[in-house]
């Protein structure tokens, strides 16, 4: 199954994949507000449901994630943090498969 990348989505992966090219040395330091958008993360469920994607590192299937709502559980997995040692708070979960698989299966649409 094919899924059409919403737009908002393909301006990202555009801009980023753009940044990259121009400015070779640059560090993307700071990608997870931008991969933890809430479109970016239901485009990469559709991505991973449709492909027949495997419980992530939590467990949690696809069943369960509708079962208890894709909507909150979409809002949890942008808002956990944890304490890091020196008292400042990280994100508690990271880029992971499922919004990673986003970035793998367009291959930043080279043209």
């Amino acid at each position: 199954m094919s899924l059409i990348t919403p737009e908002s989505v393909w301006n990202l992966q555009k801009s980023l994949a753009a940044k990259a090219k121009g400015s070779p040395t640059f560090r993307f330091y700071s990608l997870y507000d931008k991969i933890c958008r809430r479109d970016v993360l239901t485009f990469a469920y559709r991505c991973c449901k449709a492909n027949g994607g495997s419980p992530g590192t939590d467990g949690q299937t696809f069943e369960e994630i509708e079962a208890e709502g894709l909507a909150k559980w979409l809002d949890g997995s942008r808002g956990r943090r944890s304490p890091k040692p020196d008292g400042s708070w990280m994100p508690e979960n990271g880029p992971s498969s499922l919004t990673s698989g986003i970035w793998k299966r367009d291959e930043w649409r080279s043209s």
